[in-house]
């Protein structure tokens, strides 16, 4: 089965209604169209993917040696490029500057969205962690820390111990979204439930293996 992939960006979150009269929660995604920029094989580089644009940009704002990798191909400038694992079969299915439309999604399939998760900065391990509190009475002056650090002879914190710290900004994939709706002519994505990111966050979109 040949995998499917496109980028897009996060529009926002609506509802719709089934058939049934019922609300359905989608988020609206922006998907493609992208190009392709370059094929990697095994021989050459090592490992097979196809590297992917998405978004017209001007030629002027690109840097000197990304602007020459799209000439070299003869491909029209992009502002992003991702990389999507492909087996070496499946990059004959490709040439360089195709487009990839959101039309190779279908109602009723399962994708897994991949982004960049919304930034919280700085939070306490109850926030950050899910950690308990201490008792609000019988004198308890010690309400929202993170406790003892278990470390008394070793003198050291151990390795994956919860404390505040820096919360979200972290790559994050939900999986087995089911897709809702596909609008060709807007190049619009509407799939089920909510994405990581803020919008217009970038986001990877591929088809779910089960």
């Amino acid at each position: 089965m040949l995998r499917k992939s496109i980028i897009g960006r996060k529009v926002g979150m609506s509802q719709i209604f089934d058939e049934e009269g019922k609300a359905v929660p989608v988020t609206i995604i922006e998907a493609g169209p992208c190009y392709v920029v370059q094929k990697k094989t095994l021989e050459r580089d090592g490992y097979a993917a196809l590297q992917v644009g998405f978004q017209d940009v001007r030629e002027d704002r690109l840097s000197k040696p990304k602007g020459g990798h799209f000439k070299k191909d003869k491909v029209k400038p992009l502002r992003f490029l991702k990389e999507m694992r492909l087996d070496e079969a499946e990059l004959n299915n490709y040439n360089v500057g195709e487009e990839i439309k959101v039309d190779i999604f279908n109602p009723g399939e399962s994708v897994n969205v991949q982004g960049i998760s919304k930034g919280k900065g700085y939070a306490g391990s109850i926030k950050k962690d899910g950690a308990h509190r201490g008792p609000k009475t019988h004198g308890s002056r010690y309400h929202r820390g993170p406790g003892s650090l278990g470390a008394v002879a070793a003198a050291r914190v151990f390795k994956g111990r919860k404390l505040p710290g820096r919360m979200g900004g972290e790559r994050v994939t939900v999986q087995n979204l089911q897709v809702v709706k596909v609008d060709s002519d807007n190049n619009l994505l509407l799939v089920r439930g909510a994405v990581p990111g803020p919008r217009k966050g970038l986001l990877i979109i591929k088809d779910s293996l089960q």
